[in-house]
């Protein structure tokens, strides 16, 4: 499903000492917080004022969780991805602009005949209207100044196909939302885009954290599984449920992910627009599945160590 995963994280305290070896990196992201962040903690490279354990909490959301699991449980699906803070810095570069490195909206589409013809590849993100997925969007986008990603208070509110370019590496979709308001066009919309479209290399499907899957979502899995196309669930909104709710939530949907897919990535992604936990893993999961990010497997596994 990837070519290659990683099972271990590099220790927390190397962050600071690799952040600090690669000043080009420091730079790029300088130059942002410079013209203003929308949070604090947008970029990776303010988390490493935060403590060892807030860190790990920040970036990796699941491990909060952990010690509240059932005795045996088996952790392998939530820690498949697992890159190293190096990977996830060297992430950042591609959602942090220059003059050679445009980020920003590209435009609409109301069908597939009307969207962009580009070989970049492709990410797009699905799911019930008001579920996040602007605001997640925006969140990913936020060491980009003035950039703008709509997000209303009413559900429904992206009745097009939105694309995002992040330079000359990939495209970011943001699709209608599915149910309640849904567009009268989106089957014709939005399934025609995931079964035609060639440069799509992965489908973010996005739950709300606090509801976990509903019919619409079944639905919506039930269509990604039998197009065939590789597709990632995303739980947002993940600060808002308590902790004992939110993990009844993951474990309920990580069963279905387990005994009823096929080509969901085994793995949940949690993410909280608010906060910006998640977010930088998530980043560097993009950057991955994209082409443009190797994930450094010797710095994941051992440099810290030494």
């Amino acid at each position: 499903m990837m070519g290659r995963v990683v099972t271990m994280r590099t220790h927390l305290s190397c962050l600071a000492q690799l952040l600090k070896g690669n000043m080009a990196q420091e730079r790029a992201i300088s130059v942002c917080l410079a013209h203003g962040n929308t949070h604090k903690l947008s970029s990776i490279h303010a988390t490493s004022k935060l403590s060892t354990k807030k860190l790990k909490s920040f970036v990796f959301p699941f491990k909060d969780l952990e010690p509240y699991l059932v005795k045996n449980t088996n952790k392998v699906n939530f820690e498949i991805f697992a890159p190293s803070f190096e990977d996830i810095a060297a992430a950042e570069q591609f959602f942090t602009p220059s003059r050679k490195h445009i980020i920003d909206y590209f435009t609409s589409a109301i069908r597939i005949g009307h969207a962009p013809v580009t070989s970049l590849p492709e990410v797009c993100f699905i799911g019930r209207s008001n579920v996040g997925k602007s605001s997640l969007i925006k969140s990913l986008f936020s060491l980009v100044p003035g950039m703008e990603v709509r997000v209303s208070k009413n559900p429904g509110h992206t009745k097009k196909m939105n694309f995002f370019k992040v330079g000359k590496a990939f495209t970011v979709v943001d699709m209608p939302g599915y149910g309640y308001r849904a567009p009268s066009d989106f089957v014709e919309m939005v399934e025609i885009y995931l079964q035609a479209r060639q440069n799509l290399k992965r489908t973010f499907l996005l739950l709300d954290s606090s509801i976990g899957i509903q019919e619409t979502d079944q639905i919506a899995i039930e269509m990604c599984e039998e197009f065939g196309i590789p597709y990632v669930i995303i739980l947002t909104k993940i600060d808002r449920p308590q902790q004992g709710n939110l993990l009844k939530v993951i474990m309920d949907v990580q069963e279905v992910i387990e005994k009823k897919t096929q080509g969901c990535f085994p793995q949940l992604f949690l993410v909280s627009s608010l906060n910006y936990s998640g977010i930088h893993l998530l980043r560097c999961f993009i950057a991955h599945i994209t082409g443009k990010l190797q994930i450094n497997e010797e710095t994941s596994t051992s440099s810290c160590e030494k």
